[in-house]
């Protein structure tokens, strides 16, 4: 998902936003605000709509519900703001929040108010243009994020109830097996086929339960403007309570990944580039969180790479449909044969 904190990639002027009642809502609730408002839609896949919120003592960014019907559980932006709230405070940095408005009348749909954050974003993880020395340290920092999250426990910051307990890799797989064979329009692929009949039967006994982000990668989250290390991390819409190894894994694919249409690690020049290389950078993991290693790493990233697939065959449904024409969804479509049979080379390794 593109990320709404960077203050680039500006589509419009926030014409569909009742400014106005906006304006007089944020006198209220948002302390220290001053108008005039000036209001900025940033372009990019949000499922939840971002806008830039322009004022002469600071910039802000509000997040909504989309208009129209929405599927149950969706677009649950009071989740985002409450794992940011909570995550105030600790080794994980995140945006301040405002605050919150449950109330649809307002601007139409229920909304979040954050900070904006000053600082860089990147979407290519080989980090053209960097220096080899800081590519190593803003690999390290990302390790480090992920680690202090993986380390939070729940409960500690009233989480506990942030989603079901146990088993989720398994009731991942079920989601996304179901989610693939119940579209009638976009093809089959057979290895995603064999790899729904493998997964199921390959999970591995061990299960623990920490905040997981969901879609932990480079490009969710904000550097400081001149040091390699992570400001803020963004877009917790997939966020819940799950296995850290899986949310490691998803993070990690990169390595696995070519350069798609999503641009991935494997084939890079790693020693050339300064980024560590997959081993170095599971160690790394391993000693932040207290392993001695992850002997089911192979399945973990054969699930993650099954479930990318599974979104983009969903992806492929809406564009028959009509529903999801973009150059770029396209190009993921293109992609999904590809990944599908490096997520059945991964399980066959085992």
């Amino acid at each position: 998902m593109t990320n709404p904190a960077t203050d680039h990639k500006i589509e419009g002027d926030g014409g569909d936003l009742d400014t106005r009642a906006l304006d007089a809502w944020l006198g209220h609730h948002v302390s220290d605000y001053r108008g005039p408002l000036e209001v900025q839609r940033f372009s990019g896949g949000q499922s939840n709509p971002t806008y830039k919120l322009v004022t002469a003592q600071r910039d802000y960014v509000l997040r909504r519900k989309p208009a129209g019907p929405i599927v149950q559980g969706a677009h649950a932006i009071e989740r985002e703001a409450r794992v940011m709230s909570a995550l105030a405070g600790t080794p994980v940095p995140v945006p301040r929040i405002y605050a919150i408005c449950e109330d649809a009348s307002v601007i139409g749909t229920p909304f979040y108010v954050m900070e904006m954050m000053a600082g860089r974003n990147f979407v290519d993880p080989a980090l053209p243009g960097v220096a080899p020395e800081v590519r190593r340290a803003i690999f390290d920092s990302q390790n480090a994020t992920i680690a202090s999250l993986h380390s939070i426990s729940p409960a500690s910051l009233g989480l506990d109830d942030y989603g079901r307990s146990g088993n989720y890799c398994a009731r991942q797989i079920a989601r996304w097996s179901k989610q693939y064979l119940g579209d009638p329009l976009a093809p089959r692929n057979a290895d995603l086929d064999w790899l729904i009949d493998w997964l199921p039967k390959h999970i591995p006994a061990s299960d623990e339960v920490a905040i997981v982000h969901g879609d932990f990668r480079l490009d969710n989250m904000i550097f400081d403007p001149v040091e390699p290390k992570v400001v803020a991390v963004l877009d917790w819409e997939l966020s819940t309570l799950g296995h850290p190894l899986a949310d490691f894994a998803y993070h990690l694919m990169t390595y696995r990944m070519p350069r798609l249409t999503i641009a991935g690690l494997a084939g890079q020049d790693l020693a050339q580039l300064g980024i560590p290389s997959e081993a170095e950078y599971v160690a790394a993991y391993c000693a932040r969180t207290g392993r001695d290693a992850i002997p089911d790493l192979s399945f973990y990233l054969t699930f993650n790479l099954f479930r990318f697939a599974a979104i983009i065959h969903g992806i492929h449904g809406r564009l028959l449909r009509g529903n999801a024409a973009s150059a770029r969804a396209e190009s993921l479509v293109e992609d999904l044969p590809i990944i599908a049979k490096i997520a059945r080379a991964e399980a066959e390794r085992k």
